[in-house]
């Protein structure tokens, strides 16, 4: 998936852009911050969406993947031009922080690092772009992205496009990953899914065999 991450960036055609976004995914040098865990294997989250190792990695991907498709859509069937260097930076961008806000839990899982228990990722993400010179329009999706839970709601066509990428893939991976553990609980196992490929693939076995197929796919019996 690093590699396909590496095609979206090539794809951004303003240099000074690629070069920012290359920067802040792959060499970013925060002082404040100290140690972070890579790309490969950040969390998106602690709790609702992605909240293992590589969610950030595949959560970062499908955003990318929508807000393309999205740029697309409204410039094709909706008439409106997009500005997709500014939508693919925000996209492969908007979560860049979460590797120096989440540490490895004790017992499993991802708990709030000692920076992340006082300063949000996104904070750190949109200080930091304001010090490298980053465009305002970038900042701002950046900043705009959790839509009506930001600081400020998405005021332009671009944060608007990479908002909605992010709350779909965000839904997506969190209603696959309950849907799962509901149906895990049902089939009396104890185990929760430790990826969404995991989720997904549980979610097919329920779909198509039923319990049983579940817990043959569980035993290694599919």
């Amino acid at each position: 998936m690093k590699e396909e991450i590496d095609e979206f960036i090539e794809m951004i055609g303003d240099e000074g852009l690629r070069g920012m976004v290359r920067h802040l995914l792959q060499e970013p040098e925060i002082e404040l911050a100290g140690e972070r865990l890579s790309l490969d294997e950040a969390p998106a989250g602690s709790k609702v969406h992605h909240p293992y190792s590589g969610g950030l990695l595949e959560h970062t991907l499908a955003v990318a993947r929508l807000a393309k498709t999205l740029s697309e859509i409204v410039e094709q069937i909706y008439g409106c031009e997009v500005n997709r260097d500014l939508v693919l930076a925000g996209a492969l961008l908007h979560d860049a922080m979460k590797r120096y806000v989440y540490t490895p839990g004790e017992k499993g899982g991802f708990g709030s690092s000692p920076l992340g228990e006082r300063i949000d990722h996104l904070t750190l993400l949109v200080a930091e772009m304001y010090r490298l010179g980053s465009p305002l329009d970038l900042i701002h999706i950046v900043a705009s992205h959790h839509g009506d839970a930001s600081p400020i709601s998405p005021r332009t066509i671009e944060a608007l496009i990479v908002s909605i990428a992010d709350y779909a893939d965000s839904e997506l991976n969190r209603k696959a990953q309950r849907a799962a553990e509901y149906i895990l609980e049902n089939a009396g196992e104890s185990l929760k899914p430790n990826s969404s490929k995991e989720a997904f693939r549980i979610l097919k076995a329920k779909a198509e065999e039923g319990i049983e197929g579940v817990l043959r796919l569980l035993h290694g019996e599919a």
